[in-house]
């Protein structure tokens, strides 16, 4: 009789713990589930600055229908999809300005930001108007910004989003490297210059995906698409200097972002 009687309470306890569990995994799948919504976040690359075809109403942001997350959620039919990546983010923009439609039905988040924090913009400009030296010592100075600071400020967003989000997905997506060596140009920047802007986009994406990695997030590498379309290329997906529209300089074009960028995220995605 003890025996049987304790065949049965082990019995019911184990059916009871089993519930619970079962329970709170459907509980839990149930919330991952209904969090179907899809929030694009980011700098320039994420705007699709160099696509062309910016919605008036995104302003200074130039958030373009050519960029992979407006692509992505045309292919896909998110329940929700709101696109508040801006040309020129940094770090503290998105913590700012972006996070606000984050919330527990989101599903998806995409987001590329680090490269204006270490100065993306005036590294190029000082490499294309100024010497070799004067531009490897600018790109010394971003690259020591990438290795002791940048990864604190990828911390304080990718914080930020699991704190609003904490059912979503997150694809973190990187930047390509910008010049074929050897190629095609036969002006412009020496190849030294471009190796060392290179080797710099190459640090910021291992900074970066370090950081996506120890927050258990999808990091996106972009520039194993871009490889054979860098600048210099015979194809290239990225705009050299553009004077007439300097902005878009450095920026990828329309066949960048849905060659090089949507492919990305909807794999990682």
């Amino acid at each position: 009789m003890r025996r049987f009687r304790l065949a049965a309470y082990v019995t019911s306890f184990l059916f009871a713990a089993t519930a619970a569990l079962t329970g709170a995994g459907a509980a839990h799948a149930s919330d991952t589930a209904a969090a179907t919504g899809y929030v694009a976040l980011g700098d320039s690359y994420s705007s699709g600055v160099g696509s062309g075809s910016y919605d008036s109403a995104s302003g200074d942001c130039k958030r373009s229908t050519k960029s992979y997350p407006a692509l992505w959620a045309a292919a896909h039919a998110p329940s929700s999809f709101n696109f508040t990546a801006c040309s020129g983010a940094k770090t503290a923009d998105v913590l700012s300005g972006q996070l606000g439609p984050l919330s527990s039905g989101t599903g998806l988040v995409s987001i590329s930001v680090g490269g204006n924090d270490a100065g993306f913009a005036d590294v190029m400009t000082t490499c294309v108007l100024n010497s070799e030296s004067t531009c490897i010592n600018r790109i010394n100075q971003a690259r020591a910004y990438v290795t002791s600071t940048l990864p604190g400020d990828l911390d304080k967003v990718y914080s930020a989003i699991s704190a609003k989000a904490p059912a979503a997905h997150v694809v973190v997506l990187g930047y390509p490297r910008f010049y074929k060596l050897g190629g095609s140009c036969i002006a412009g920047l020496s190849d030294t210059k471009r190796s060392a802007i290179n080797s710099a986009a190459d640090l910021l994406n291992s900074t970066i995906a370090k950081r996506v990695a120890d927050h258990g997030f999808t990091y996106g590498d972009v520039a194993a698409k871009f490889s054979g379309h860098e600048i210099c290329s015979g194809s290239p997906w990225l705009h050299s200097v553009n004077w007439t529209n300097i902005g878009e300089s450095y920026h990828p074009t329309a066949a960048g972002q849905s060659g090089g960028y949507l492919p990305v995220l909807t794999s990682a995605a």
